[in-house]
């Protein structure tokens, strides 16, 4: 059976897999668990039922997860790491918060510095230069902290890899607690303590931990030992905004602690987020998971990128209102110019790019020199949006070396081609959808003809194609402000528990703007309801047939103080014909609709009507409750765009 959901319902040319994404509509949902008690809307009951999210009590787990469990049956060092740090605590001791330069290491590094600050230690930051050091805790650092008389090192977000660097602690009488949520190695080094996510039992809650997560868990139970309600306050702060900035996994305890955090964060006795707050505009807006995603964390991660990550820590630490304003406008200058950075970088590599026409590479692979290693990959997966392909854009590092960042479309993994191209490469790591390594240059000519190699493959398979993948039908007369609130009740979104991607069809394009940087304005209506829409660096052409179907996500817009539903657009097509032909079995079909019924003919003549109502269908047809005739019409009328 051809698969439903294109339009029209054929296989796209190889040559256009990696440009244009292909629709994968949802099928109709042929039984509805009744969630109607949840006051959810249809379209958001069928949303949940796509999730797994079959019956009502699971509904309520997500909107009202269970407590977090007593961490210290879950982590076996926690008592340990607590008891040697209230010792810190009491004695005024001097130690050192040992973090990373990604707003995850940052927040983290912040969180457990301020904690410590206000339950009496002397905690320092130290952390590692993006251009000088590289990641994470090294041998120099440890011999520099122990010359100035420091007998303890908490590491937040690194340090399970660091094997040569806590060896020389050990040498040296430093005791580490360590606390990270990387790989662990098949042999622990030496250390005092240890957290981390993989050490919990199977299926625990915290398993989804990011390392300001884990700098929680024991902040948390320092401070409650210590019965000190501002250090839980300062440290739930930061760990809504690292959790959210890093982009961790929305389950488990990430999810409760978020629900408990998010509600306060507006009032945040932090004076470095209220003065972060009044730069992004937000001072009259609530300080949501997107506010938190699209207007604090840039300006974190900004600084971790092209500044001092110091600059963070005593930020989201001071108690001073003026020194915070200063340290969130040199934030601001940072994102600024990170901003800049980043399209001027982009707007080279396209060219070079695209100088090569249709003959460029199935893997791109760019090197300049003077690009900054702090932004290429931002770039990188902007380029890979923009043309569908794996990019790796290199700078170089120094030495006769170049440090590059990779990332992928989905279905090519990053992690298995560069452990494939390994020996060519002086490091390497990442995951699935992104990397980094570094690599002599006179060896990048042959990684790029094996890496050309490896994505040519990819692309001749089905896991090239690019898909959109709406999660549910909303016309637009349903986009009210109480769908809106109801929205607002599955929050918040992020890994594990997506933004949902609705659509909607038959919408008539009234109003078409190119805006600068390259995004798209339209106002669209259905029906009666008219909609702003915006597609932000819109590259699917400016010229757009009269009537299109949206794949979009929906957003509350704030302007000069006015709120208004916006649908974001992640893609467009143009609307189905109401006619179009089946394939199932080696039989053909013509499928018709009319108004809110399904009609198929097949070859005979003979016809099936079926009404599709949202979350179910209704067969007229003596026959209906035949498997293949349920699964023919299901298929029929997702292709129409008829499923709820």
């Amino acid at each position: 059976m051809e698969r439903p959901g294109r339009c029209p319902l054929l296989p796209q040319p190889l040559e256009q897999r990696s440009a244009t994404p292909s629709w994968q509509l949802p099928a109709p949902l042929p039984e509805c668990p009744d969630l109607d008690g949840l006051g959810l809307p249809e379209p958001l009951q069928a949303l949940l039922l796509r999730r797994g999210y079959g019956s009502r009590e699971a509904v309520q787990t997500l909107l009202d997860p269970p407590a977090a469990p007593d961490p210290a049956a879950h982590f076996p060092h926690l008592a340990i790491a607590v008891e040697r740090l209230r010792r810190a605590c009491r004695q005024g001791e001097r130690l050192a918060i040992c973090g990373d330069y990604d707003a995850d290491g940052m927040t983290s590094t912040a969180l457990l510095v301020g904690v410590l600050r206000h339950l009496g230690a002397n905690p320092c930051a130290a952390i590692p230069s993006r251009l000088d050091d590289g990641y994470g805790l090294n041998a120099a650092m440890v011999e520099r902290l122990a010359a100035e008389g420091i007998a303890l090192l908490v590491t937040v977000d690194n340090g399970i890899a660091a094997q040569e660097a806590l060896e020389r602690a050990q040498q040296l009488g430093v005791e580490v607690i360590v606390t990270d949520h990387h790989t662990l190695p098949p042999q622990l080094p030496p250390l005092l303590a240890l957290l981390h996510p993989a050490t919990t039992p199977e299926g625990s809650p915290y398993r989804g931990l990011a390392g300001v997560g884990i700098a929680y868990v024991l902040a948390r139970a320092l401070a409650q030992k210590q019965r000190s309600k501002p250090a839980l306050a300062m440290a739930l702060d930061l760990f809504c905004i690292g959790t959210i900035a890093d982009m961790a996994p929305l389950q488990g305890v990430n999810r409760r602690w978020l629900l408990d955090g998010l509600p306060q964060l507006k009032a945040s006795q932090l004076k470095g987020l209220q003065a972060l707050q009044q730069l992004a505009g937000l001072d009259d807006a609530p300080l949501d998971a997107g506010a938190v995603g699209f207007q604090i964390a840039p300006r974190i991660n900004a600084v971790g990128r092209l500044g001092d990550p110091q600059v963070v820590v005593e930020l989201l630490t001071t108690d001073d209102p003026q020194r915070a304003l200063e340290l969130a406008h040199a934030c601001e200058s940072l994102n600024r110019q990170r901003r800049e950075l980043c399209d001027a970088i982009e707007a080279e590599a396209r060219a070079l790019v695209e100088a090569d026409g249709q003959q460029r590479s199935p893997f791109l692979l760019l090197a300049q020199g003077h690009w900054h290693h702090g932004v290429i990959g931002i770039v990188a997966a902007r380029l890979v949006d923009h043309f569908g392909l794996p990019v790796a854009l290199l700078a170089a590092e120094g030495n006769g070396r170049l440090r590059a960042s990779v990332r992928a479309p989905q279905g090519f993994a990053v992690d298995a081609a560069l452990q494939a191209c390994s020996d060519l490469l002086e490091r390497h790591g990442g995951h699935p959808a992104a990397g980094g390594f570094t690599v002599r240059a006179e060896q990048v000519a042959a990684l790029h003809e094996r890496l050309n190699q490896r994505a040519a493959a990819w692309l001749q398979s089905d896991a090239s194609l690019r898909a959109v993948r709406p999660e549910a039908l909303v016309p637009f007369s349903e986009l009210s402000r109480d769908f809106w609130r109801q929205l607002q009740r599955l929050e918040p979104f992020g890994i594990g528990h997506a933004t949902p991607l609705f659509w909607s069809q038959r919408c008539s394009v009234e109003e078409q703007r190119q805006l600068r940087g390259g995004h798209l304005q339209l106002t669209l209506r259905q029906g009666e309801t008219r909609l702003r829409a915006i597609a932000w660096r819109w590259n699917g052409g400016w010229t757009l047939p009269k009537e299109v179907d949206v794949a979009f996500h929906l957003r509350l817009n704030r302007w000069q103080g006015e709120e208004r539903l916006q649908l974001e657009l992640v893609d467009l097509r143009p609307s189905c014909s109401d006619n179009l032909v089946l394939r199932s079995r080696g039989r053909q079909y013509w499928v018709s609709r009319q108004e809110d019924q399904l009609v198929i003919r097949n070859a005979d003549g003979d016809e099936l009507r079926a009404r599709c109502a949202p979350g179910h269908l209704q067969v007229d047809h003596p026959n209906g409750d035949h498997p293949y005739v349920r699964a023919l019409v299901a298929d029929a009328a997702t292709a129409l765009g008829l499923a709820a």
